[in-house]
């Protein structure tokens, strides 16, 4: 490790490395202490509030560890950095908006909705840590962090046959993946004796073991394969996305994927960064895979969260993409593309638990007919986000896609980025079909009228993601550079190259 890091060791207080994290923490112990003593039949909306002025003060240390030295702390196991800022942010305001958006989805229906926004918080809380971490073992430990706050989550709606399904297959399926993670970093401490990712990418360059640490990407790409819904690691995805609640499926389906390709950044380009033929070949087969069965998926589906499972298996297939591309552009592009997915996506299911209800009974694609008729407003900002997971200019789906299919030709990889626009044609029919239901087919005579009506903290939700959504799309320039600068902390580490190309990329 370079001077530079070990002098910024020294002249910041290592509690400032995770001071997001900490925030997050408190937040959500004090939510914990506070619920405890309300009674049972009081709202629980106050705490909802109290776990949002948590979240905005966290996403305030992020952006004050932005005017932080780049360092490591805690006996190297964390490192705080324009790339994990960069997570922190988009997972912080997915966290927000999820919040925003249940504040009333469980009034009235469920005790104890305390719980649900310190699970939110705790959960939140370990995705940050994973995208800091440089230490494979506290990825794991904040995997697991994660992973059993969302178990929770997803079967949150206990009266619902279909949500305690979805918690156990989650559960279940999870357990399995989160062995195959940790057998990876197992072998990759007996291939380099160490599970450091700096250690590993000396090890790594020297030609250590070159058989064992291919089996040990393998391993540890099976794990995060899992959280973030590649092929065919995607069994899980259709089924827990329908029986989940929707606004947790919204967080579920972005910010876990976020950390765990944050995670998948560091340990190819990272740990892996001078032995590309190693991980390459498989990155190609499974975005490929991702890209193709995740929309074939779609077309077939008639219940509208399935179809969006899928939907996002295929979109961890476009971000699969800029992995193939050289090493700043590829870390650039797919980091921007996270963000402007998650954007997208929670704002997809957010209008879905909206249109569905508590209950969720409408969620076919034939419950859709006429809806620009009945929510106008609805169904428009919908559409806002079905044009941008389509990667219609002027979106943050159209840059995303852009920025990502523009980093692999310029790699010397068109072909992939071929079979990506011939998915995306695939995904557009499906995307219209939702559309053409919403706006050009009569309501069905025998539906039941439904007298929903958004509540503030739901529209102020909407409104940030539709603001996301279209400044992404139209004023990417400064999501676009702290992505291109957190790029180029691989190569400040000496985990790359560098070049005056990444030397530029925090000024464009």
């Amino acid at each position: 490790m370079n001077d530079a890091v070990n002098t910024s060791m020294s002249s910041v207080a290592p509690a400032l490395r995770i001071f997001p994290e900490i925030v997050m923490t408190l937040t959500g112990v004090l939510v914990m202490l506070i619920e405890a003593v309300l009674k049972p039949k009081t709202s629980r909306k106050p705490l909802g509030i109290l776990a949002i002025l948590g979240t905005l003060a966290a996403l305030g240390a992020s952006l004050y560890q932005l005017h932080l030295p780049a360092g490591i702390a805690f006996f190297g196991t964390v490192q705080s950095d324009a790339f994990s800022v960069f997570f922190h942010l988009v997972i912080g305001g997915v966290v927000l908006v999820t919040l925003l958006i249940s504040l009333d989805y469980f009034e009235g229906h469920t005790s104890n909705v305390g719980e649900f926004y310190a699970l939110i918080l705790f959960g939140a809380t370990g995705m940050m840590l994973m995208t800091s971490s440089v230490e494979l073992l506290m990825v794991f430990i904040s995997l697991e962090i994660s992973s059993i706050s969302t178990y929770i989550l997803a079967g949150y709606r206990k009266r619902s046959a279909t949500s305690p399904e979805a918690s156990i297959k989650y559960f279940l399926l999870g357990s399995f993946a989160t062995a195959f993670f940790l057998y990876g970093i197992a072998l990759c401490f007996g291939a380099t004796g160490s599970t450091n990712i700096y250690d590993i990418a000396k090890g790594v360059a020297g030609g250590a073991s070159p058989l064992l640490l291919t089996v040990a990407f393998g391993m540890m790409l099976i794990g995060l394969g899992f959280k973030v819904s590649l092929a065919p690691f995607h069994v899980w995805t259709p089924d827990v996305y329908e029986g989940a609640p929707a606004p947790v499926v919204g967080l579920m389906s972005t910010a876990p994927k976020a950390a765990a390709f944050a995670v998948l950044l560091r340990i190819t380009y990272g740990a892996y960064g001078t032995a590309t033929h190693i991980w390459m070949p498989l990155v190609w087969i499974l975005a490929v895979l991702s890209m193709t069965i995740g929309n074939l998926g779609a077309l077939t589906q008639r219940n509208v969260k399935r179809m969006l499972a899928y939907s996002s298996i295929a979109h961890a297939g476009y971000l699969l993409v800029a992995f193939t591309a050289l090493a700043p552009m590829g870390i650039a592009s797919a980091s921007f593309y996270t963000a402007a997915y998650a954007a997208m996506n929670v704002g997809a299911f957010g209008i879905i638990s909206y249109l569905s209800g508590y209950n969720e009974a409408r969620t076919n694609l034939s419950d859709y007919s006429g809806a620009a008729r009945r929510h106008p407003v609805a169904a428009a900002t919908f559409a806002v986000f079905l044009i941008s997971l389509i990667g219609i200019p002027f979106t943050a789906g159209f840059f995303g896609k852009f920025y990502v299919f523009t980093a692999a030709i310029d790699s010397g990889h068109a072909w992939l980025a071929v079979v990506g626009l011939l998915n995306s044609g695939v995904a557009a029919f499906y995307y219209l079909r939702l559309l053409g239901q919403m706006y050009m087919l009569p309501e069905e005579p025998a539906r039941e009228r439904d007298t929903a009506h958004a509540q503030p903290s739901f529209v102020l939700g909407m409104a940030i993601l539709m603001l996301a959504v279209f400044v992404l799309g139209i004023f990417p320039g400064r999501a676009l550079r702290l992505a291109r600068a957190g790029a180029a902390t691989f190569a400040d580490r000496g985990v790359l190259p560098s070049s005056p190309a990444i030397a530029q990329l925090g000024t464009k």
